[in-house]
């Protein structure tokens, strides 16, 4: 006797797509790799003699770097005056400046897990997929729109506390929000509530940014607005 045939029904994948923006609840503090950095772990991966003399820290460049630039970057000044007018005239003349994508979801993932929400981070990274939702965002970075970045000097301490101090200057958003979109699956496990709450426990636990309450901070903490 054949074997009866059974009827498999799959859900169809339905897209939707919202639209929403994380607010800042607190200062947002960003660190972008710079090309100097990226090139001196380079360095040290691959054997490449070090320079003799270390260069001469010029603040506003290292401020620039810190940046994650959706415009094009300035050039580099020979010394502080000649970085500032650079970047003052880059800003001045509209720059943009942006925050990865992965980081902002991440923190999400990992807030809802750290705040208690009953979902799990392995389902969340594939049932939410998110976009820059401005004309200046890119595959990777969402756009920070608000007030003009200042620029803040930090003492750290590289590698712990019984490591060499140094100084670092970087850029801050006091008053920030990030237009985001939001792409999920209506028939996948989470409902667009559970996702958006998600995001609510990612801005209040975990948060993005240097500082961040993950890292035992309070900056780059946030909200969710609907738009």
């Amino acid at each position: 006797m054949a074997a009866a045939k059974k009827t498999v029904e799959l859900k169809p994948l339905e897209f939707e797509y919202v639209n929403f923006s994380i607010v800042g609840d607190s200062p947002l503090i960003v660190h972008a790799w710079s090309e100097k950095a990226k090139q001196m772990m380079l360095d040290a991966q691959t054997g490449a003699a070090k320079k003799a003399k270390r260069e001469i820290k010029i603040p506003v460049n290292d401020f620039s770097d810190s940046l994650y630039w959706l415009t094009e970057q300035p050039p580099h000044g020979a010394d502080n005056d000649e970085a500032e007018r650079n970047v003052i005239e880059a800003i001045e003349g509209g720059a943009r400046f942006g925050f990865p994508l992965s980081g902002i979801k991440q923190s999400i993932i990992s807030g809802a897990s750290r705040g208690g929400l009953d979902v799990k981070m392995t389902e969340l990274r594939g049932s939410m997929f998110l976009s820059g939702a401005t004309d200046a965002a890119t595959f990777e970075l969402a756009e920070i729109v608000g007030d003009k970045p200042l620029m803040r000097e930090d003492m750290v301490r590289v590698g712990g506390m019984s490591k060499t101090a140094d100084i670092r200057f970087r850029a801050e958003f006091r008053n920030w929000e990030i237009p985001l979109m939001l792409k999920y699956n209506k028939n996948g496990k989470y409902s667009l509530e559970q996702l958006l709450a998600c995001v609510n426990h990612g801005g209040f636990v975990t948060g993005i940014g240097e500082w961040r309450p993950e890292k035992d901070g309070q900056y780059g903490c946030y909200h969710l607005k609907v738009d």
